[in-house]
């Protein structure tokens, strides 16, 4: 159920993402939803890995190497996914800044999204 869940808010992320930005298509709802899944794995699995190689960096640039962490799992995403593009590197920034302004308004409304990951520790906390 977690993983349905998770799969669906990176869904609905990339599809605002599609739609506030003209350089960023997803082919087909398959497409989309095929790319959900890819950036999903890839923020599971590979950024909190980079995160951890990158941290000596990210102190050094006050966090800012993170964005670019965040924005090579949108950049593998393209890469992977046939039908998913990213058209720029400005879109690529735009696309990951509004991916982060999604997540943290997800953050902050509550909904079945929050069952996982930091959400549902900082809801439990709150709860308390």
């Amino acid at each position: 159920m977690r993983l349905g869940i998770s799969w669906l808010t990176n869904a609905l992320v990339l599809l605002v993402v599609d739609v506030l930005l003209t350089g960023v298509t997803a082919s087909s709802a398959g497409a989309l939803l095929l790319a959900a899944a890819v950036f999903g794995v890839l923020n599971t699995i590979l950024k909190p890995l980079l995160r951890l190689i990158t941290l000596p960096l990210a102190i050094l640039t006050l966090g800012i190497a993170w964005f670019f962490v965040s924005m090579l799992m949108l950049l593998i995403t393209k890469w992977v996914v046939s039908g998913f593009e990213i058209n720029g590197f400005w879109t690529l920034v735009a696309a990951t800044l509004i991916v982060w302004v999604v997540n943290l308004a997800l953050d902050f409304i509550p909904g079945p999204w929050q069952v996982t990951g930091k959400r549902r520790r900082r809801n439990r906390r709150r709860a308390t």
